[in-house]
């Protein structure tokens, strides 16, 4: 299938250009120096610490003792070298005044001493702490970069150009963008770049791809009533004979009510597939009631006690007010379980906006993407679930009743190599 096999090699390349240069964009060794510079909190000033001055006792003059010799008077003290002799009554007065001086010169700064030892190991603890968070700091920064949300900008403009010319739509664009924005943008920056962008894409895309249930599960009583809805040439007609043949496998009987009276040759169309697949086609003349053909074939299935009526509509334009009040009141008679828009993929943001209008003016429930299988872009597939809200529920990729292929995210993870 060639879903997605041209977006899935642009992606491929996309990818890996937007993480080599997202790698370049960020120099680590200079933003580690502008950190250093701007983050790196001053160290407190050591305050400094005065230790109190040493009070030392006035200085006074000592005085030896001098054994009394023959030549000093007695009852005297005498200092040989400065020639002084003093009565011994004036030593002894001296004497308990300088021990008790020196005592307190001893006695009054070891206090001191001891409070200033532990005020500096006070003060320096911070101070520790401090540097080992600058340098823990400067650590991160030289294993982890970061991108700012400019470079951010500049580098996703290639990626973005491969998205839209890959007929992506603008809000699925820009939820991408946002969604890649957020992993990466003024966080640090892994080694393995490239997976975390491809992981994001793959996490983007399974919130924009919603995954839907097998048509068979809806059929859940007798006489369910199926609507198509979609403009011509987009391959309705074909898609209902591959939903009868589905459910005709699935063994439930089912009668197509040729709806479509405008378009030439539709009901023949329509009974041609009824023939090859053995199921009755009820339908009007052109021109007339496509509300009547659909109201016709749902009493057909209610006497025959048939489980499934498939209605085909006209689509001339889908801006034709004519039709949409003709699509709306087959919606008014029909009571449809189930409205489904069939469209193109191949058409890209034309197929989003069809689907679009016909959400707006009669509400569908769910998506047939036709074409496929030469929709090498596969844009709208991504898109068009996303813009409506409403599930893809299959793609046809191929003529034969049997290609019709059941749209799942897997399917989408699958075509574009991120599975």
């Amino acid at each position: 299938m060639a879903l997605f096999s041209k977006l899935r090699e642009k992606l491929k390349s996309s990818l890996s250009i937007f993480s080599r240069k997202a790698e370049a964009a960020v120099e680590p060794v200079h933003e580690i120096k502008e950190e250093t510079q701007q983050e790196k909190p001053r160290e407190p000033e050591a305050k400094k610490i005065i230790a109190p001055e040493k009070k030392h006792a006035p200085s006074e003059k000592k005085t030896e003792k001098v054994k009394p010799t023959e030549k000093h008077p007695p009852g005297m003290i005498c200092d040989d070298k400065k020639g002084i002799c003093i009565p011994v009554e004036l030593a002894e007065l001296q004497k308990p005044k300088a021990e008790t001086k020196s005592k307190e010169q001893q006695k009054e700064p070891a206090p001191k001493e001891k409070s200033t030892k532990q005020e500096e190991k006070i003060q320096s603890e911070p101070v520790k702490e401090e540097k080992k968070s600058i340098f823990t700091k400067a650590k991160e920064f030289i294993t982890t970069r970061t991108l700012s949300e400019e470079q951010f900008t500049e580098l996703f403009g290639p990626l973005e150009r491969v998205l839209l010319e890959s007929n992506v739509a603008l809000d699925v664009v820009d939820k991408i963008k946002e969604d890649l924005k957020q992993k990466l943008v003024n966080r640090p920056l892994p080694r393995n770049l490239e997976q975390v962008v491809q992981q994001s894409l793959k996490d983007s895309l399974a919130t924009i791809v919603t995954d839907s249930k097998d048509i068979l599960q809806y059929v859940s009583k007798k006489q369910f009533v199926i609507a198509f809805f979609g403009i011509n040439g987009s391959g309705k007609t074909t898609t209902i004979a591959k939903i009868a043949h589905l459910m005709k496998d699935a063994g439930k009987s089912c009668v197509i009510a040729a709806g479509d009276t405008f378009r030439a040759a539709a009901i023949q169309q329509l009974e041609e597939h009824g023939q090859k697949l053995g199921i009755r086609v009820i339908k009007h003349n052109y021109g007339a009631d496509a509300a009547a053909v659909g109201f016709d074939a749902i009493k057909f299935a209610e006497k025959n006690n048939i489980d499934v009526v498939l209605i085909d509509t006209a689509g001339r334009l889908h801006s034709d007010s004519n039709l949409m009040d003709e699509l709306k009141k087959i919606v008014r008679v029909t009571k449809p379980d189930l409205k489904i828009f069939v469209g193109e993929s191949i058409t890209g943001n034309d197929c989003i906006e069809q689907a679009e209008k016909f959400n707006s003016q009669i509400g569908i429930d769910g998506i047939i993407l036709t074409k496929a299988d030469i929709d090498d872009k596969g844009g709208t597939a991504l898109s068009i679930s996303f813009v409506t809200q409403k599930p893809i529920l299959y793609v046809g990729t191929g003529q034969e009743y049997d290609d019709l292929t059941l749209f799942n995210r897997d399917l989408v993870l699958k075509n574009l190599g991120l599975a």
